[in-house]
């Protein structure tokens, strides 16, 4: 496949990576020090599953610059999704597929917006893997997990090609029937999770072990619940009780990409998180209490570090 990563962080120069390596011709569109290190030294990926270097790379911070892809990761932080979306224009043919793997549920609204219904994807990833510095991708652990779908769930040959292309490269793939529906699952733990963590400055494990924090989580899951529901996605209504569940199941060390923002000093995606959960929420009729919470009292920090 010709694939083009929009978006070279954490998870798209990992996955980018891996596709490149199984033999695919893929393309790094970055910025910045992360552009210029992939210039200058390609690309390099440490991980539990095996280290791996691209000394040659395809990258440029201009996607005008590339021939037309067969499929394009999208991976920008929510604030960049707009900008980034109609920069990636000239690499649409008519079959052309754009699949986020970006945090929250809005990111497909405004990729269908501006690009089309026809091109979008959805899809989910499972990974812990950052920028170590430009050019070099951390992933923490084996997780490694991509699950897309068409949103009306057909078996089409772009789908069936993606999914062949990532298991050629050693990448755990799902093709979902119900891809909105596991959209809203994965949002369901990750704004409970980006959100008590970075509101309480610490891992999950405190905040688990704690029954009055351990309770707000429960909340603010079951508000995502709600929202999901009222919205016509089939989630369970004691879905929440079963990600509390889970959150048992993970490291007590475990905490979000957010988290890490806030410390860094960095702009955080809380209004595309629990605030997308209180927006949509007030929208229906419902009450978010606890999202709004989130959100109100992270605006300070929304925009980063002022120094």
């Amino acid at each position: 496949m010709r694939i083009a990563v929009m978006g070279t962080g954490g998870v798209g120069g990992y996955f980018g990576a891996r596709l490149a390596a199984g033999g695919h011709e893929v393309a790094f569109i970055a910025r910045g020090a992360q552009l210029k290190a992939l210039r200058d030294n390609g690309l390099q990926v440490r991980s539990p599953l095996g280290d791996l270097h691209l000394p040659e790379v395809v990258a440029t911070d201009d996607p005008g610059e590339l021939k037309p892809a067969d499929l394009v990761l999208f991976g920008v932080k929510l604030w960049d999704t707009e900008a980034a979306a109609e920069q990636i224009r000239p690499l649409l043919r008519e079959d052309t597929a754009v699949v986020s793997f970006q945090n929250g549920v809005v990111k497909d609204d405004i990729l269908r917006r501006v690009l089309g219904p026809e091109h979008v994807l959805g899809g989910v990833c499972y990974i812990a893997a950052t920028i170590a510095e430009p050019g070099v991708i951390n992933h923490a652990n084996t997780l490694q997990r991509l699950v897309f779908g068409e949103y009306d769930g057909q078996r089409t040959p772009r789908v069936e090609a993606f999914r062949e292309a990532a298991e050629e490269s050693g990448i755990d793939v799902e093709v979902s029937p119900d891809i909105a529906r596991a959209v809203w699952e994965k949002f369901v733990f990750l704004v409970g999770l980006s959100g008590t963590t970075t509101l309480a400055r610490t891992s999950i494990g405190p905040i688990r072990e704690n029954p009055r924090s351990r309770a707000f989580l429960r909340d603010v899951m079951g508000e995502v619940v709600q929202v999901a529901r009222a919205s016509g996605v089939e989630l369970p209504a004691d879905y929440a009780e079963d990600r509390l569940a889970f959150v048992d199941t993970v490291p007590e060390t475990m905490t979000s990409s957010m988290h890490h923002d806030l410390e860094r000093g960095n702009r955080l995606e809380v209004a595309w998180l629990s605030g997308d959960v209180a927006d949509r929420a007030r929208a229906l009729g419902l009450p978010a209490p606890a999202n709004r919470a989130i959100a109100d009292v992270l605006s300070v920090h929304a925009d980063g570090r002022r120094d």
